[in-house]
């Protein structure tokens, strides 16, 4: 099975392998993350070069069915993140 790594954990390896305060390390992984979030809602491009693409697309609205009434349902337009890994990182998880 699989290993998830939490904000928590990504906060304790930061403190222990760049060796600054636990404190330090929450505040620079919320900064950054908190970066990656304002500049996605402004629909700007996040590129973390060796890692990848983050961007945000538009969905038309369309049609739906409800499954449960079967009935026909409008879906209204959103907004959706995609990611689209380095060559770089496909390569590492081979």
């Amino acid at each position: 099975m699989s290993e998830v790594v939490s904000k928590k954990d990504l906060v304790e390896k930061m403190a222990e392998e760049c060796g600054v305060s636990k404190k330090d390390a929450t505040a620079y992984v919320k900064f950054l993350l908190d970066e990656i979030t304002n500049t996605l809602v402004q629909k700007g491009t996040v590129d973390l070069n060796g890692f990848g693409k983050f961007t945000v697309t538009e969905r038309a609205a369309r049609k739906g069915i409800n499954p449960l009434t079967k009935e026909s349902i409008e879906i209204p337009a959103s907004n959706a993140v995609k990611f689209k890994p380095s060559k770089a990182l496909k390569d590492a998880v081979k």
